[in-house]
């Protein structure tokens, strides 16, 4: 039970991610429209960011407590120390800790400096494939199902388009910013 558990919710944390990252680059892209305002965006993104976490420690403290891994609490936040695939597992745990980066630095984004919350919010695209990586790596039968395979390549498309669109897409004030910038 508490195996399926773990299992259950990691494909939701990964479905809870993908969404979390493709609306945080349309917000920072600055996508908007007349149903879908900025802060609606801001809002819906920040929303499923602490869903994603709330998933996150189910799944988590689902693997730790289930006695077939032995995984100890510490294996969650301290990378590669776990003696069931250390490897693997280390993965999951540093993008835990990269997430709680990006918790911790939004919490107390007026209070330090901008540069460093949009350095750490940069260095979480890296956390998606780490995540990827980590779910199709731990093992058991069912990362290798069919649905579970095209599950994690739909989110990965999702999150490769949303983050090229990102890059590649200029904003009229962004352009205009630096210009002004550039004059200075």
């Amino acid at each position: 039970m508490l195996w399926f558990s773990s299992r259950a919710t990691g494909l939701v944390s990964l479905l809870l991610i993908t969404a979390t990252v493709v609306l945080g680059a349309s917000h920072s892209g600055r996508v908007a429209s007349t149903g879908w305002p900025r802060f609606t965006l801001h809002a819906v993104h920040r929303n499923l960011s602490l869903l994603t976490l709330a998933f996150l420690v189910v799944h988590i403290a689902t693997a730790i407590v289930d006695p077939y891994a032995k995984i100890a609490w510490l294996d969650a936040v301290v990378p590669f120390t776990s003696v069931y695939h250390p490897f693997v597992l280390g993965l999951g745990a540093v993008a835990f800790d990269l997430l709680l980066a990006v918790l911790v630095t939004s919490m107390l984004r007026g209070r330090i400096p901008l540069g460093l919350w949009r350095g750490v919010h940069v260095a979480s695209y890296a956390m998606f494939p780490v995540v990827v990586w980590h779910g199709l790596g731990i093992g058991g039968g069912d990362s290798t199902l069919w649905w579970v395979i095209a599950l994690t390549v739909a989110c990965c498309v999702a999150v490769v388009g949303a983050v090229a669109r990102r890059v590649l897409t200029r904003h009229p004030d962004a352009v205009a910013r630096r210009a002004v910038g550039s004059v200075r």
